[in-house]
């Protein structure tokens, strides 16, 4: 399976991150990609720099003014102090609920806040590049499956599928799979199904799709009652308007076991084939790993191999995005599990 992947998420690299109150070293680190590619590599597979230009595809799933606002927030992060060079920014303000959000204040703090959902997703100088490496990735991935690679698989970081049309949370910024499922779209799919498979649910993905029945959108994950990120991934968001009834959440318990999880991947492949698909995108979240350090699944690595060989059989060009998974030096092998299973069923 050809691999996509680049050198430039090294380029978002922040030092640190608040987790249950405590300042802790970036679960989501450059490692994540440099074993996954370094796996894959050693396992014979093709590895390519992405080549597309996503610009044009990003402003169909993001909104022009947080598209401005990530390309820019660096430097006006450092207008505001050059000596903030050596200092991440944080949110400490949101316009939740009665507080207006359509203007954009002139300070740096409050814009940040204005465009996050958490404050769970540090920036650095490199985020943009990063991320919008991450992008291009994804629209390459798509131009090869519109040329007739029936797989390839982006192993990009930071992940996406929190991210929304104007707003970053959960580690990511621009939402890969929704790039993706939106350059095949425009390549002339005429559905395109997304199953997200990560322990949290991709809440960024699901609003962008709401409201369409062009994009079918899957999701297996840990309850939102529970689980990050809380205010979404819900069984009753059915889609609305012509999106009704093109969104299905399986939310699951915390500490379920591998068998009531591939219960749920039946069900999940199930409306996918029900939906006569084009293509398919599949968010390949890793943290439903039994040793992830912040979810509470309890697959293991061989699981990983039964999930590639179900998703070949659903038969269809099927691109694979590298979303979550934390246990870092088991993530390699864990992806690399997918893929070889995928290619050699």
């Amino acid at each position: 399976m050809i691999v996509i992947f680049s050198s430039q998420h090294e380029q978002h690299a922040p030092e640190y991150e608040f987790f249950r109150g405590e300042r802790v070293p970036c679960f989501e680190s450059p490692s994540r990609a440099v074993f996954v590619a370094k796996e894959l590599t050693a396992r014979g597979h093709s590895i390519h720099a992405p080549v597309a230009d996503s610009r044009t595809i990003l402003s169909q799933v993001h909104t022009q003014r947080y598209l401005d606002f990530l390309e820019s927030s660096w430097s006006r992060w450092l207008a505001v102090d050059p000596a903030n060079a050596s200092t991440q920014p944080f949110p400490s303000v949101w316009p939740v609920r009665s507080l207006r959000s359509d203007i954009e204040p002139d300070n740096f703090i409050a814009q940040l806040g204005l465009y996050s959902m958490d404050n769970g997703s540090p920036m650095v100088a490199g985020t943009w590049v990063a991320a919008k490496a991450g992008a291009d990735a994804a629209v390459s991935a798509a131009e090869l499956l519109g040329g007739g690679e029936q797989a390839v698989f982006c192993a990009t970081r930071p992940p996406g599928h929190h991210a929304g049309a104007d707003f970053m949370g959960g580690y990511c910024f621009l939402n890969n799979a929704a790039v993706a499922a939106q350059a095949l779209r425009h390549n002339g799919c005429d559905r395109v199904a997304i199953l997200d498979v990560d322990y949290h649910h991709g809440n960024g993905t699901q609003s962008i799709f709401y409201d369409r029945s062009d994009v079918l959108f899957v999701s297996i994950h840990g309850d939102p009652r529970t689980e990050y990120p809380f205010y979404l991934g819900y069984a009753d968001e059915q889609g609305e308007a012509e999106g009704e009834g093109f969104n299905l959440n399986i939310p699951m318990h915390a500490g379920t076991s591998s068998e009531r999880w591939f219960d749920a991947l039946e069900m999940a492949c199930s409306r996918i084939s029900q939906y006569r698909a084009d293509a398919l995108v599949v968010s390949l979240g890793l943290d439903t790993f039994e040793g992830d350090p912040i979810s509470k699944f309890a697959l293991r690595s061989d699981d990983f191999i039964k999930l590639g060989a179900r998703l070949k059989r659903l038969g269809l060009p099927t691109l694979l995005i590298l979303e979550g998974g934390y246990a870092t030096a088991t993530l390699g092998v864990n992806a690399a599990n997918v893929v070889d299973a995928f290619d050699q069923t």
